[in-house]
């Protein structure tokens, strides 16, 4: 039995998209049924509540699994959750734990969910359960959130200069991810994951104007700028905090700025480009639908 964690989440949603149109039978932990509605009524699919958080939740979701996807939200307390479902991996016997991790997952980064991925991962690794670490860069769905602004203002406003970054398409991660937790394999391995582009944010920018057909143009902020509009819309402090810092080190390039599509070839998943993806997206960020 294969167990998803994070079925509902922005990535997990992916993932458990492409079990359900390859028909291969999961289970999905879900804290709320509520928010799994698309997923009810699946023949391949079943659906059980609990919380990673606590191991005494998990019993059910755990019972008979072989290999386990463990995704939790991008919190504060990323660490002890992941942390909580380990354990209870071990004590339920589960034998294989694929930890949904992020390319800057690395103890020296500003980057605060990265340093928790880090701790995350070597806590798997000491729990003497076969591991594999899945370490994508970031997602290209980040840039829908901009979709606002750029039907409003015809503008992209982001605070990273002239950096080249290798967004990916959660489609691509997800395909991987399927192929690893249907076929297993890859034990003890750290499978980075990369766009095939890396493109600056008026490349990014120019892509979606190609997309929607009209122009969009970047517009750059400081990090306090942009630090202020997402709390006001809402993104709890420290978290706005924490992105604040992923900026930081966004802007000294490194892993996020090169390409690396060595995983793409291992599971022969091709690779997305922006273009794409904006394109696919095409009515979201304000332009026609790209039904064709």
């Amino acid at each position: 039995m294969i167990l998803l964690t994070g079925a509902t989440g922005m990535a997990g949603s992916h993932i458990a998209k492409e079990f359900v149109e390859q028909r291969e039978p999961v289970r999905v932990l879900v804290r709320d049924r509520a928010k799994a509605k698309r997923l009810e009524n699946l023949p391949t699919v079943e659906i059980v509540e609990g919380d990673m958080s606590n191991r005494n939740s998990l019993a059910l979701a755990l019972d008979g699994v072989d290999r386990a996807l463990m995704i939790s939200a991008p919190l504060m307390n990323m660490v002890e959750t992941q942390g909580s479902f380990i354990d209870a991996c071990k004590a339920a016997g589960v034998r294989h734990v694929i930890k949904f991790s992020g390319l800057d997952a690395r103890p020296d980064t500003r980057f605060p969910l990265g340093r928790m991925h880090k701790e995350a991962e070597e806590y798997l690794e000491a729990s003497g359960l076969v591991w594999t670490h899945l370490r994508p860069t970031g997602f290209m769905q980040e840039y829908l959130r901009e979709a606002p602004s750029i039907i409003d203002d015809g503008a992209l406003y982001l605070p990273l200069g002239d950096v080249g970054l290798n967004p990916i398409d959660l489609t691509d991660v997800a395909k991987v991810a399927f192929l690893l937790l249907r076929d297993g394999g890859h034990e003890g391995e750290r499978l980075h994951l990369t766009g095939p582009e890396a493109l600056t944010m008026a490349e990014v920018a120019d892509r979606i104007s190609s997309a929607i057909g009209r122009r969009v143009r970047y517009v750059r902020v400081s990090p306090e700028q942009r630090r202020q509009t997402l709390i006001a819309h809402g993104v709890p402090t420290e978290i706005a905090d924490a992105l604040d810092e992923q900026v930081k080190e966004r802007l000294k390039g490194g892993l996020e700025s090169e390409v690396d599509l060595s995983t793409h070839r291992l599971f022969n998943v091709k690779p997305t480009t922006f273009l794409e993806f904006a394109q696919r997206n095409a009515e979201t960020f304000g332009g026609a639908s790209a039904a064709s």
